[in-house]
Parts: structure tokens; C-alpha cells; sequence
């Protein structure tokens, strides 16, 4: 511990009175004086302190008078003390000192301060200790470690500071305190803050301390490896057990998996590194930290042994307990490394393991990572660019596989971001239905469609109307007023309800009850048609067709790609010329569902219709309409236009390509 001038040193009044006790010679000055009490002229006396002519200077010009009682003060004060020479040798030590060093005080006299209390042992301390010698510095504490002489070591506060004010007395006064007990009860009570009670392993704040100084320490130039690795778990489930066992189980839980943590990293030691720190940063989370790591292969390893040790049940009160654990690991360099990244990027993999199923143990992957981070980029950007405008909307035909007409469209929402460019409803969709933004967001979206689909039908007065289709979330029928939005704007669009569709995903509508099915019915007792969307890959629980207000089903594509392909080339196949395996339950299954969804009378959508084999075979079993990339992709308002001019009266319907950019 380097020096210091801070702190209160031994009282002026005593240094003095020392100094005059240990360091003068009793001396008779021949003073005659008068009555006054003033010296007489010629008497031979000089003031105390003034040099004789031709003599020497006296050294020490003190008093004699009153020092018996200051050097009994010196031998018998319970503080250890020595004095010192200006050059740093001690002149005289009390019994305390020599009691306090293991020594016979009278052998001190003559050895060198510094070497008594260990002053040279670290250059700050030394440079401080002949800083006071000279008189640069007006006093030092520091704190040291010491040995007696008879091996035994103690904590002591080292105090040096000048006898006197400078000119009265020379030497120095060194005090030695013994604080090993203050110094034991501050260790215990540093335990105490820096470990956790239930199971007395270090803490958060231990764990970064010891991580912000791994970060800090030069590992190439300690001979270590310049790289740190991190192992962040979690128990799966762990709650459950509070919740039902009590918290008393739960933290004797908590403390056997501790001891398993601990044997791993007992076993996991390396030569070089020692074993990896074991921390419980809080709740049912623990860290295992390893410096000077040597790779992600040795982190794997250390997490894989981390699972296997929690395989095996814990025995807690009469009870056999079974726990996972999700790990999320990172290994990097220290180099450009800040103790929040490293914990930001453990965390993130942490979700990742339990997000990928838990009980299991996952390595940071930065190229996830950035889509982590895009995906957060744009969940805080969502709201902002429904008030700038920065959505729009595309329409896919719905054409009659009879007469190849176009009987509506399906509105497909995009997001002209102004930084990662036009972006599709996957990349969106699901981030405003966590924030609840899909609730405005849906309202746009549904009044943009109205009021467009409003305007083909104004702009074709003699052709038959088309409808619109417009997807909605569940979180819009529960968040919202959707029969008040749906009656609102179609009263301000003038669109008739029977030309609007919403589409509602199967699993979304499979098991509605509630306020779900209320709304469902209203909507439909408004004449408005209901869809269930991708049909055939969710629930599929058919005892819900006969209860739900739904008009129409759109079959997923999954089935539809499953058709054999006749042929290569344009019409005929994939547009590489390769043929597909044939997939006859493909046919068969969606030749059923046609069948009962006529048979419950309603109508049925094939989506993703790729080439004309696919909709010859879709014609031939019955379905009604078809969508897909065969009659036209998703394109503007615009392109809808010219395509409902050209299928105006006497035209054969929607030829395949027309309408593809």
C-alpha cells in the first residue's frame, strides 16, 4: 500500500517534549540572570539556539528542564513508537515497539526505519518515506504486512511525521499501529458483502469486480492467452419449485447446485488459469468465468460438464428434484472487450438456448446476433413509421379457376424503411404483435384497402366488384374494438361489407371462444366474410368448422407444391425445367377438404398456384379460386387497374405471367 500524508499524527506537544527527552543531551546553559529576569550583559549566557563566536553551532537547542517525565511518557505509552534520524536509522525505541516486532527494544537503536516496517517494499511507499526524510513532505501512513521475529505476521499502520515544526527539532517520530484485528473483521465483513448467504458463493458484485479486472489485466504479457471466456446459466423451471415447494427447498436447491457448479470448475482447472471462477449473480442465474480461456472448444466442454453434473436428481428434504439448466456461452478477446458487452452477449445466447429448447447449452453467434439487433432496430422504429407513411400497400389477385377472372385480391402490407429497404410482412408482422403496434397498424391497413378496393369498383362500374381480403391478427380482435373499426370504415369508405374478407390464421381461429367468437359472429351478421388462412397446417380440428361464422378456407401451400409436376418449361414446371416427386396424398387431402368445405357450404382458395398443372388439377378437384405467382405476384393498386381493364367484358380472364414484373 503506497504512502500516504492523510490522517491525524501524534500531537505536536508530545513530539517536541520526545524530542527533548531522546534526542538532547542534558546540557547546563551558565545563565545568570537578574531580577527582572533579564540576562545580564557580559554574563556569558546566550539565547537558547545562537551560535558562539568561533564555536560550533548547537544542534539541538531544547530545554532541559521537565524531560524525566516526557521519557517515561516515550517507554511506557501503549502506542509503539521509535524516533528517527534524518537518515532514517533509529535513534530510540519504546517497549511497545519492540514488544509490538517480537524484539529487544534496545537492539533497535541503529537499524534503518525502513527495514523495521517494511517502507522499501514498494516504490510509491519508498518515494514517500525520503520525501519526509527530507523534509518535502510534511508526514506518511501507510498500511503494511509484518514479521516478528518469531514468524508470526501482523497488519500495522505505519505513521511518520517530523518531531517538531521544522528548525526546532531534527528527527522524525515512527508510530506503528497494529490493525490486524480491524483488518481481519474488514475481511470478514468483504466476505460477507461479496458472497452470496445461501450459497456462499461469490456474488454480482465479486463477479465483476473480478471480471472488470480479467478484462483489465494484459494476459500476452503475463503469459496468458489475451482471451476470456464465459459460461451464463439458467435452471429451467426453477420457479415452479418455489412456487410449490416453498423457498426454503428452493434455496437448499440452489445451494446443492452450487457445489455441483463448484466440483466442475474444480475439475475444469487449467495449469495456466486455474480453476474458472463460480458466481450466482441472482435468482437462479450463475456464471462460470474463465480467464485466460484457450478457446470456445474449452468453454463447450466446460458447459457440457455443466449439464451433465444437473442430470442426475438432487435429494433435498426426503424429495428427489430433477432441474436443467440453459448455458449461454462466449468466448473472445480481452482486447476491445467491455464487461457489459461480454454480459450483454452471454445473455443473448441464454435466450437463444432456452428459445431453442432448454437444457442445452449455446455458443454466441454474431451473425444472429446482428439480425438480434436489426430486429430490435426495427420493433423501436415501428410506431414512428405508421405516422411517417412509410408503409404501403401490395395486392395479389384471387382469380376463378373456372373462367380466370379476378374475383379479389389480397392486401400484402410492405415497409419502405428508409434503411434496410422495402421489407416483407415477415420481417415485421410478428414484432408489432409483440408491442401491440399492429393494432394502428392494422387500422391503416385496413382503411387503405377499403378505400382502394372503393375505387376499383367505382372505376369499373360494369364489371362485377371484387373483393378485398385483409389478414388481422388475434391481438387486433382482443386489443381492439375491431367490429367498430370494421363498421367505421367501411361507413367511410362506402364499401359494401360483403366485398370485404378478413383472414384469420387457422390456429387463431381453432378453439376461439369468448370474446374471439363474439366478434367473429358480429362481424359476420354485418356481412362480412370470414377466412381461415393457411387451413390444413395447424389445428385442423374440422368439429369447428360447423360452429365458426367462416365463409371460406384458403388452403396452405404446402399442399399445392406437393402436386406432380407434367412436364418442364413455362407452364409446365419449375422455371429450372426440374420435375417434382409426385405426393398422390397431397391430391388426396386436398380433394377432401374441398369436398367438405362445399359440403358445409363454403368456399375454398388454393395459394402458392405456381404453374398451370397445379391449377389444371386444382379445376379439376373442385377448388373455386386460386392465388399465386402463376397469375401474378404482389404489385401495386396500378397494376390491379390494368389487370381488371384487360379482363373487362369479352376477355378470356387472367392469363398466366400477366401481371408479373
Amino acid at each position: 500500500m503506497s504512502g500516504t500524508s492523510e490522517g491525524p499524527a501524534p500531537a505536536a506537544d508530545l513530539y517536541r517534549s520526545v524530542a527533548t527527552a531522546v534526542t538532547d543531551s542534558d546540557v547546563d546553559l551558565a545563565t545568570s540572570t537578574d531580577t527582572t529576569g533579564r540576562a545580564e550583559p557580559g554574563a556569558g549566557a546566550e539565547p537558547p539556539g545562537a551560535a558562539v563566536p568561533g564555536g560550533p553551532r548547537p544542534s539541538v537547542p531544547q530545554p532541559c528542564a521537565g524531560t524525566a517525565p516526557y521519557r517515561s511518557v516515550f517507554a511506557t505509552a501503549p502506542l509503539a513508537m521509535a524516533v528517527v534520524d534524518p537518515d532514517g536509522l533509529v535513534v530510540s525505541a519504546n517497549d511497545t515497539l519492540g514488544a509490538l516486532l517480537g524484539t529487544d527494544p534496545a537492539d533497535l537503536p541503529g537499524r534503518a526505519a525502513a527495514d523495521l516496517v517494511d517502507l522499501a517494499s514498494d516504490a510509491g511507499t519508498w518515494h514517500a518515506y525520503r520525501e519526509v526524510l527530507r523534509g518535502d513532505r510534511s508526514r506518511m501512513r501507510c498500511t503494511r504486512r509484518l514479521k516478528r521475529a518469531d514468524g508470526h505476521a501482523l497488519w500495522a499502520q505505519v505513521t511518520l511525521s517530523p518531531l517538531a515544526p521544522s528548525g526546532e527539532a531534527p528527527g522524525l517520530l515512527l508510530s506503528v499501529a497494529d490493525i490486524s484485528a480491524r483488518r481481519e473483521l474488514q475481511a470478514r465483513l468483504r466476505h460477507l458483502q461479496m458472497h452470496d448467504p445461501v450459497t456462499r458463493l461469490p456474488n454480482r458484485a465479486l463477479f465483476f469486480e473480478r471480471l472488470t479486472a480479467a478484462l483489465e489485466n494484459d494476459g500476452y504479457e503475463h503469459g496468458g492467452t489475451g482471451r476470456i471466456g464465459l459460461c451464463y446459466l439458467d435452471l429451467d423451471g426453477f420457479k415452479a419449485v418455489n412456487d410449490t415447494l416453498g423457498h426454503r427447498v428452493g434455496d437448499r436447491l440452489l445451494a446443492a447446485v452450487a457445489e455441483r457448479l463448484a466440483r466442475c470448475a474444480e475439475q475444469a482447472a487449467h495449469a495456466r488459469s486455474g480453476a474458472p471462477l463460480v458466481a450466482r449473480l441472482g435468482g437462479d442465474e450463475f456464471a462460470l468465468l474463465v480467464a485466460d480461456s484457450t478457446g470456445t472448444e474449452q468453454l463447450a466442454d466446460l458447459a457440457e460438464s455443466v449439464l451433465a453434473a444437473l442430470q442426475e436428481p438432487f435429494e433435498i428434504r426426503d424429495r428427489r428434484l430433477s432441474v436443467t439448466a440453459s448455458v449461454g456461452v462466449v468466448e473472445r478477446h480481452t482486447a476491445g472487450t467491455t464487461a457489459t458487452a461480454l454480459m450483454q452477449a452471454a445473455d443473448t445466447t441464454l435466450y437463444w438456448a432456452k428459445a431453442d429448447g432448454r437444457a442445452r447449452w449455446t455458443l454466441f453467434d454474431p451473425e444472429r446476433n446482428a439480425h438480434r439487433m436489426t430486429r430490435q432496430a426495427l420493433a423501436a422504429t415501428l410506431r414512428p413509421a405508421i405516422d411517417r407513411g412509410e408503409f404501403a400497400l401490395e395486392y395479389q389477385p384471387l382469380v376463378g379457376m373456372e373462367d380466370g377472372r379476378v374475383r379479389g385480391v389480397e392486401a400484402l402490407i410492405r415497409w419502405n424503411h428508409p434503411q434496410f429497404g422495402v421489407l416483407a410482412p415477415n420481417r415485421f408482422i410478428a414484432l408489432a404483435e409483440e408491442d401491440g403496434s399492429i393494432v394502428p397498424l392494422g387500422r391503416w391497413i385496413l382503411r387503405t384497402a377499403c378505400s382502394q378496393a372503393r375505387r376499383w369498383q367505382l372505376a369499373h362500374p360494369g364489371e362485377p366488384p371484387i373483393f378485398v381480403s385483409v389478414n388481422v391478427a388475434v391481438r387486433q380482435v382482443w386489443d381492439s374494438d375491431l367490429v367498430a373499426d370494421v363498421a367505421a370504415t367501411l361507413e367511410e369508405t362506402g364499401l359494401a361489407p360483403g366485398l370485404l374478407q378478413l383472414e384469420l390464421t387457422e390456429s387463431a381461429v381453432m378453439g376461439s371462444a369468448g370474446r374471439p367468437l363474439q366478434v367473429l359472429k358480429a362481424l359476420s351478421d354485418m356481412g362480412v366474410q370470414i377466412a381461415i388462412d393457411d387451413f390444413g397446417t395447424g389445428y385442423s380440428n374440422l368439429a369447428y368448422l360447423s360452429r365458426l361464422p367462416v365463409s371460406a378456407l384458403k388452403l396452405d401451400g404446402a399442399f399445392v407444391r406437393g402436386f406432380q409436376y407434367e412436364g418442364a418449361g413455362a407452364g409446365g414446371g419449375p422455371a429450372d425445367g426440374t420435375a417434382r416427386a409426385a405426393s398422390p396424398a397431397d391430391e388426396v387431402i386436398v380433394e377432401a377438404m374441398v369436398q367438405l368445405a362445399h359440403r358445409l357450404g363454403l368456399t375454398v382458395t388454393a395459394e402458392c398456384v405456381e404453374t398451370s398443372d397445379q391449377a389444371s388439377r386444382l379445376r379439376r378437384i373442385g377448388c373455386d379460386t386460386g392465388q399465386g405467382w402463376l397469375y401474378s405476384r404482389p404489385v401495386a393498386p396500378d397494376r390491379i387497374s390494368a389487370l381488371l381493364a384487360a379482363a373487362g367484358p369479352g376477355a378470356a380472364g387472367v392469363q398466366a405471367g400477366v401481371g408479373k414484373p
